[in-house]
């Protein structure tokens, strides 16, 4: 058997998966059960400051190839999430427990930021895919790099620089830029420990050929899912190259041998999300499971090993 323990921005992990944001992530018992089912860690759903409604329903729709959302980042806020992160801790994590935050405005970033640290996460999560509602445009934080590098220095302002006692922050990026890997340049300027790329793509549309409109009522939906995995591979490559930092690579992750891919093209950790829609919680352990056997098979002892071995 090989070591499959992962050590990301000084946090432990018994395995390299992580549960993505915004998957079984609304209660404190649906993240222990990840855990208990082979995730090495899991990620919270993005917190905001305030209650954040998202969209109507449907917004879900998935086929074999992909998966369609428009949840639309709804969240409770954080007074729901103080009881989320008291009852996850409660006798001790079963493992690392990784904060997302979001919010519209480089300011809201700052407020959120100061309170999560409050609740000791093991790692922040800022979510810049959301549109910076103070710009004329409406421009996603994620697709300009003074944004985002603006973003990641107000919150390495209130949660205090690296060291011992103070949680890494790391950024998630998103895929809808044709510069990834200046976004994440400028992120680590700024002070971010590391990323999780990526987000989802599109947004994408599908059509409902009786009702002849589209599925969701929000029209459109972040697309993830196995369709993505290649665009999701070539980004983390991309900020692992620009930045030398740890990453988690997200996107399309459906079996061990995806898992392993995402590791050498630079994750130290992948995330997985819609695989839970294709193959239920327990494909977490199967994951790991199906990464112990590609080890076997290749003689590959300690998961380090593989690392960015695609340069």
């Amino acid at each position: 058997m090989a070591n499959l323990k992962m050590t990301y921005c000084g946090v432990e992990f018994e395995n390299p998966t992580v549960l993505a944001s915004g998957v079984l992530g609304v209660t404190a018992a649906s993240l222990r059960r990840v855990v208990e089912l082979g995730a090495g860690g899991v990620t919270t759903k993005s917190i905001w400051m305030e209650e954040h409604k998202g969209h109507k329903n449907p917004t879900m729709f998935g086929t074999k190839e992909y998966f369609l959302n428009a949840v639309g980042l709804s969240d409770a806020g954080i007074e729901k999430a103080r009881g989320l992160f008291d009852e996850y801790s409660e006798g001790g994590r079963p493992g690392p427990l990784i904060a997302s935050v979001v919010a519209g405005k480089v300011s809201e970033f700052e407020k959120i930021a100061g309170e999560i640290v409050k609740l000791k996460p093991d790692v922040i999560e800022i979510n810049i895919s959301c549109p910076n509602v103070e710009d004329e445009f409406g421009v996603p934080f994620a697709c300009e790099a003074g944004l985002a590098g603006e973003v990641v220095k107000v919150v390495r302002g209130v949660v205090g620089g690296a060291g011992s006692g103070v949680p890494p922050v790391i950024v998630k990026l998103s895929p809808n830029t044709p510069a990834i890997g200046a976004i994440a340049s400028a992120c680590a300027e700024a002070g971010a420990d590391g990323f999780c790329a990526i987000n989802t793509v599109g947004p994408g549309m599908a059509i409902d050929l009786k009702l002849r409109k589209p599925v969701l009522t929000n029209r459109v939906g972040g697309l993830s899912g196995p369709a993505i995995k290649p665009i999701a591979v070539k980004c983390v490559n991309d900020v692992w190259k620009a930045t030398g930092l740890p990453v988690i690579g997200t996107g399309g992750v459906m079996t061990g041998e995806d898992a392993i891919e995402m590791m050498m093209a630079g994750a130290t950790l992948v995330g997985i999300g819609t695989m839970v829609y294709y193959r239920g919680a327990e494909g977490f352990g199967e994951i790991v499971r199906e990464m112990n056997e590609w080890c076997d098979a290749n003689g590959v002892k300690d998961l380090s090993e593989i690392v960015g071995v695609v340069k």
